[in-house]
């Protein structure tokens, strides 16, 4: 639930080309992708993960101009925890994203795939990055406050188009002619929707998105299966009013992939993609669900039952990752999480202290017919190796964790 989010893009925006690098396009393409992507297929489990890196920046160019060099602290230090927990399939949430795909290769090439502090490297051949909705100008007073101007009336809260993106690395190949984006989807064609009443006008809701980054289906190869990473980063439930116009979003944001991944076709007959083709994922599809989905299921400021809505699903199974460190910081920072009613093993999110405190913000949901082997919260207590990456604020990382989970292939 961080304070730089909220809506998604005008129908009108043209959905650019998606990068997708293969190996034989990745730039440089070298001999240690080629031994990662032999080693990926050697293994007999396939461990996926989120990670809310808060790898943003405050201006447009300002995250390529500090990837160009290989010495940016925050980056190395995000790199290290990447690099601690090896995730074959990994979403970045907010990553600034670039038309030129610059900052997503250049994370590549001068972090991951360079040691840092001796740790292996983590190269990844495949990588996909689309548009999100964050920073476009929507025209429209969409907070009310009597003026057109500044993020919130954005269709997705940003104060220049792409920020807090997202991206995807994969030691696996990633099916590009396959993946399926919903950026321009508009909430009013969900069905049952929670869509505030009597706040946007009947203008507004013609072009309003539902997401407020974007939703992406990507399809990888994983050996002689496929996998559909579901990939997103709903608004967080906050920064509103009465209305709770983010928290509603929020919710309907998570209810997409519930509907997406529904037994009934019926249920997700409704969805199109950005390339007009309806439906939702077909039935015996394997999938996992990424992202930092702002929603905890007993704390916070969600509307009741969000992220219920996937872990109650019938396609869906929830691992329990946990951590040792959140307990501790439970304990250590006091405040809202004294009176929070989920066990803080299951945190993800350092946030404030007093309000709203730690939460369970960041999910890796399995399908049913995938086996769960592993999973965890990259949250190591005071004074274990890699507690110095995660910190407390201000972060040397970010508030979030990554969070993963093994599969077996």
């Amino acid at each position: 639930m961080r304070k730089s989010l909220t809506a998604a893009v005008a129908a009108s925006l043209v959905l650019s080309v998606p990068f997708a690098a293969t190996a034989a396009s990745a730039a440089p393409t070298n001999k240690n992708a080629e031994k990662s992507a032999a080693k990926a297929d050697q293994q007999q489990s396939l461990k996926v993960a989120t990670y809310n890196s808060s790898l943003n920046r405050n201006a447009e160019g300002d995250l390529v101009r500090d990837l160009s060099t290989p010495d940016n602290v925050q980056a190395k230090a995000v790199a290290e925890v990447i690099q601690m927990n090896q995730p074959d399939v990994l979403l970045i949430n907010e990553f600034d994203y670039d038309a030129e795909h610059r900052a997503a290769d250049l994370f590549r090439t001068h972090y991951l795939a360079v040691s840092q502090n001796g740790q292996p490297t983590a190269d990844y051949p495949y990588v996909y990055t689309a548009p999100v909705n964050t920073g476009v100008p929507s025209g429209f007073d969409l907070n009310n406050n009597g003026a057109v101007a500044g993020g919130d009336d954005a269709w997705g809260f940003g104060l220049f188009p792409g920020q807090y993106g997202m991206v995807v690395y994969s030691k696996y190949p990633i099916l590009e002619d396959q993946v399926r984006t919903f950026q321009n989807f508009l909430w009013k064609d969900m069905p049952n929707h929670a869509i505030p009443e009597n706040w946007y006008s009947a203008q507004e809701l013609e072009q309003f998105p539902l997401s407020s980054k974007s939703h992406w289906d990507i399809p990888v190869q994983v050996d002689n299966k496929v996998v559909h990473a579901l990939t997103s980063h709903p608004t967080p439930p906050t920064f509103d009013g009465p209305e709770d116009r983010n928290g509603r979003r929020n919710h309907d944001e998570i209810r997409f992939w519930a509907d997406y991944v529904a037994t009934s076709k019926k249920q997700s007959s409704y969805i199109y993609d950005d390339n007009g083709e309806f439906g939702g994922l077909k039935a015996g599809e394997r999938f996992v669900i990424l992202g930092d989905q702002n929603a905890d299921p007993k704390d916070g400021d969600s509307l009741d039952q969000a992220i219920q809505q996937l872990l109650n699903h019938n396609r869906i199974q929830d691992p329990l990752p946990t951590s040792e460190g959140g307990p501790e910081a439970a304990v250590l920072q006091n405040g809202a999480n004294l009176t929070h009613e989920a066990d803080p093993a299951y945190d993800t999110a350092d946030f404030a202290d007093g309000a709203p405190g730690n939460l369970r913000a960041d999910y890796v949901l399995p399908s049913r017919n995938l086996v769960v082997e592993d999973a965890g919260v990259f949250w190591p207590k005071k004074g274990e190796p890699g507690s110095e990456l995660t910190g407390e604020y201000p972060f040397p990382t970010s508030d979030h964790r990554l969070v993963w989970v093994e599969i077996k292939k």
